[in-house]
C-alpha cells in the first residue's frame, strides 16, 4: 500500500548512501534542495546557500537532489554526469562546475566536467554499468521529487518541511534557525491551508462565547458588547454599540465575500452553465423552500411566525470543514455540489434578510444609496481597476443603506457586484517583460552608488504583478482569508453566547421544535427531493462520482445553519429569551445535522466500489441509467446493512 504523504512534507529523511550530502546527518537543522543544472534560478541560489552554510557551519545538513528540467536533455545529461562521480568530493567538485562554471549550462560545461570525472564526453550514449547505475539515481530523485510534491526549482525542504519564503541568504537562515516570526507565520499559514481550520476557529469562538456567558465574567462580558462605538464631528455623532458594528459593519465583510464568490461562480465557476448549476440551484431552492414551510406547519400565527427564514440558511464553513475532515471519502465532486449549493442558499438568505428582516424604510436615503450604485456602475463600466475608489464609494453605500432601513450588510452584496473583473492576462508576455526588466536590472549589479533595483523599475513590476490577478480576484483573496478567520469567529464570540438556564425551555418547546425540524429534516428533506425532482424532469443531471446516499449525506450537514441562522434569529426576535432559546435551538439542530451527515457519508459506499458495480452490471454513466445504478448500490448497501443487524 503506497503510503500518502502530508503537501509539504519530505518524502524520505536525508540519508549518507541515497543523498548527496554536506555535512552531518544528523545535524540539528537540514536543508534539502531539490534542483536542476539548467535552472537559472538553482544557479542563483547556489550562491545564497553557500552564504547560509557559512553562517550555520557546522548546525547545517545541506543535501542535493536532482530535479531536471522537464523536455530539457541537457539538464537530465548533466545531472547523470555528476552521478558519475566516484566520492562525494568528485561528486561536489562536478555539482559546483555545472552550477557556476558558465552562466548558462551549455555543451561544453557537460564536456569539461566529464574530462574532470574521467569519463568520455558521449557518456551518454552507451549503456554500461556507470550509466545505468547514474540513471537509475538521478530516477530516484525525480519520484522523491513527485513524491514531495515538488513542482518547481529550486525547492527547499528545512527539516522535512517546504519552504516557500525568499532565497535570499537572511530568509534562509532565519527559517532554518527557526525565528519567533518564522515560526508564527509556518504555522499561521499551515493553519490556514488546513480544511477544517475555519470551522475549529468558528467552535472555538462559540464555545468561549457560551462559556463567558455562563461564568462569574458575564457581566463585564455581556458589557464589552454593550459599549458604544463610533465618531463625531462637532454635535454631529455617529455611535453604535459594539455588537451593533460587529452585526451590521463588521459582517458586511463577510456579505462582501459572499456576493464576490457569487460573482465567481456565476461567471466561471460551476455556476456559469445551465447544465452545471442546475443541480445545485434546485437542491437550495428546495433547501430552502421545505425548512421555511416546516417551520410554519409547526408554529401558529404570532410573534415567532417571523422567525421562519432562521432554519433557510446554511453553515458553509462548518459544512466544508467536515467534508475536508472525511478526506477521500467524500468525492470531488460532492465538495463542488454542496459549495455551490450553499452559495445559492446564501443568496436566498441575503435576499431573504433584505426583503423580510430590515427596518422602516427611508426613501431618501434609499435614494442616495441608488446614486452611489450608479456610481459603482460608471466606475466599473469605465474599466476603473484601482479598488480604492469602489472601497470609498463602497463606505458611502454602507451609510446610506444603513441609515435608509435596509440591512446595512446588504451594501457588501452590491459592492460584490460592480467590482470588475478582467480579461485573462497574457501570461507568456507578462512574464517576458518581468524577466527582461530583471535582467536589465541584474546587470548593474555591483555599480558605484548603486544599491538595488531602480524605482521604474520597481514600478513596471507591480504593474505587472497588478495585471496578474483582477480586481475582485484580489479583494477574494484578502477579504476572504479575513471573513473566514477574524470576522466570522468574532461574529460567533458577539452572538453565540446563550445562558445555559432551564427556564430558557419553559413556553418555548414549539419554537426550538420548529427550528430544529426545519434544519434537521426540512433543509435535507428539500435538498434531496429537489434534486431527484430536478433530474426526473431532465433539468439536471447528477454526476455519476456520487450516490444519493452521499447526496443526502450533504444535504443534512447542509443543515448546519449557525452563523446566518444566528443572524436571521437575532433579526426576528428582540426578546432576549426568544432568542436565547432560538440560540439553543440553532446549536442542537447543527450538531444533530453534522451527525447524521458524517454517518450517512462516512457509511457510503466507496467510488471503486460503484464503478465495479456498474462495470459488472453494464450499466453506462449517465443520466437516469447512472441514478439507477446509484440507487441500486445505495438500496443493496442499506438491504446488506439490515440483515447484519438482524443476524
Amino acid at each position: 500500500m503506497q503510503l500518502m504523504i502530508p503537501p509539504g512534507r519530505l518524502d524520505r529523511p536525508v540519508d549518507q548512501e541515497t543523498d548527496h550530502v554536506l555535512g552531518a546527518v544528523d545535524a540539528e537543522i537540514s536543508l534539502v534542495e531539490y534542483g536542476s543544472y539548467a535552472c537559472p534560478h538553482c544557479r542563483a541560489a547556489n550562491e545564497r546557500i553557500a552564504q547560509a552554510r557559512d553562517q550555520l557551519g557546522n548546525r547545517v545538513c545541506y543535501a542535493f537532489r536532482h530535479k531536471p528540467l522537464a523536455d530539457n536533455s541537457i539538464s537530465f545529461r548533466a545531472a547523470e554526469l555528476a552521478e558519475h562521480a566516484q566520492t562525494p568530493e568528485a561528486f561536489w567538485s562536478a555539482h559546483i562546475k555545472l552550477m557556476t562554471r558558465s552562466m548558462q549550462l551549455t555543451e561544453d560545461d557537460l564536456v569539461a566536467v566529464a574530462a574532470d570525472l574521467g569519463v568520455s564526453a558521449d557518456f551518454s550514449l552507451g549503456n554500461s554499468d556507470a550509466l545505468r547505475r547514474a540513471r537509475a539515481r538521478v530516477e530516484a530523485d525525480v519520484a522523491s521529487a513527485g513524491a514531495s510534491g515538488v513542482r518547481i526549482t529550486p525547492t527547499f525542504y528545512i527539516n522535512r518541511r517546504r519552504y516557500d519564503g525568499p532565497w535570499d541568504e537572511s530568509s534562509l537562515v532565519d527559517a532554518m534557525l527557526g525565528t519567533l516570526g518564522h515560526r508564527v507565520r509556518t504555522a499561521a499559514l499551515e493553519f490556514a491551508s488546513w480544511g477544517p481550520s475555519a470551522g475549529i476557529l468558528l467552535v472555538l469562538a462559540t464555545l468561549t462565547a457560551i462559556v463567558s456567558t455562563n461564568s462569574p465574567i458575564r457581566p463585564a462580558f455581556e458589557a464589552l458588547w454593550r459599549q458604544e462605538l463610533g465618531v463625531s464631528l462637532g454635535d454631529a455623532a455617529f455611535q453604535m454599540p459594539i455588537l451593533r458594528w460587529v452585526n451590521d459593519g463588521l459582517l458586511t465583510v463577510f456579505f462582501l465575500v459572499v456576493g464576490l464568490e457569487v460573482k465567481r461562480e456565476m461567471t466561471v465557476g460551476h455556476l456559469a452553465s445551465r447544465r452545471s448549476a442546475a443541480l445545485p440551484i434546485a437542491a437550495a431552492l428546495g433547501g430552502m423552500v421545505v425548512p421555511a414551510l416546516l417551520y410554519a406547519l409547526v408554529i401558529p400565527a404570532g410573534p415567532w411566525s417571523h422567525g421562519w427564514g432562521i432554519p433557510i440558511a446554511t453553515d458553509t464553513a462548518f459544512a466544508i470543514a467536515l467534508i475536508a475532515v472525511m478526506g477521500a471519502r467524500v468525492p470531488v465532486g460532492l465538495r463542488i455540489f454542496l459549495t455551490a449549493a450553499a452559495i445559492v442558499d446564501d443568496i436566498g438568505a441575503i435576499v431573504v434578510v433584505a426583503v423580510f428582516y430590515s427596518g422602516d424604510i427611508q426613501l431618501g436615503y434609499l435614494a442616495a444609496a441608488a446614486a452611489v450604485v450608479v456610481a459603482l456602475a460608471l466606475l466599473s463600466r469605465s474599466k476603473v481597476y484601482l479598488l480604492s475608489p469602489y472601497a470609498l464609494l463602497g463606505v458611502a453605500l454602507w451609510a446610506f443603506v444603513y441609515a435608509g432601513g435596509l440591512h446595512a450588510t446588504v451594501a457588501g452584496v452590491v459592492l460584490a457586484l460592480f467590482v470588475p473583473t478582467r480579461p485573462p492576462a497574457n501570461l507568456a508576455a507578462l512574464i517576458t517583460q518581468a524577466s527582461t526588466i530583471i535582467a536589465s536590472e541584474a546587470q548593474h549589479e555591483g555599480e558605484v552608488l548603486r544599491h538595488g533595483p531602480s524605482t521604474p523599475a520597481l514600478h513596471a513590476l507591480e504593474a505587472i504583478y497588478d495585471r496578474l490577478e483582477s480586481p475582485a480576484d484580489r479583494l477574494l483573496r484578502h477579504a476572504g482569508a479575513r471573513s473566514s478567520y477574524a470576522v466570522l469567529p468574532i461574529f460567533a464570540l458577539a452572538n453565540a453566547g446563550v445562558a445555559i438556564n432551564p427556564g430558557v425551555f419553559v413556553g418555548h418547546n414549539w419554537l426550538m421544535a420548529a427550528i430544529i425540524a426545519g434544519l434537521t429534516i426540512g433543509k435535507p428533506v428539500g435538498i434531496f427531493l429537489a434534486a431527484a425532482a430536478a433530474v426526473r424532469a431532465d433539468i439536471a443531471v447528477k454526476p455519476a462520482e456520487y450516490t444519493w446516499r452521499q447526496l443526502a449525506g450533504a444535504g443534512s450537514l447542509a443543515g448546519i445553519g449557525f452563523t446566518m441562522s444566528l443572524f436571521i434569529a437575532g433579526q426576528a426576535f428582540p426578546s432576549a429569551t426568544d432568542f436565547s432559546a432560538a440560540k439553543i435551538a440553532v446549536f442542537a439542530a447543527s450538531i444533530l445535522s453534522a451527525v447524521v451527515g458524517i454517518a450517512l457519508l462516512w457509511g457510503a459506499p466507496r467510488k471503486e466500489l460503484i464503478e465495479e458495480a456498474r462495470q459488472s452490471t453494464g450499466i453506462q454513466v449517465s443520466n437516469s441509467a447512472g441514478a439507477y445504478a446509484e440507487s441500486r448500490i445505495f438500496l443493496d448497501d442499506s438491504t446488506h446493512g439490515n440483515e447484519s443487524r438482524s443476524r
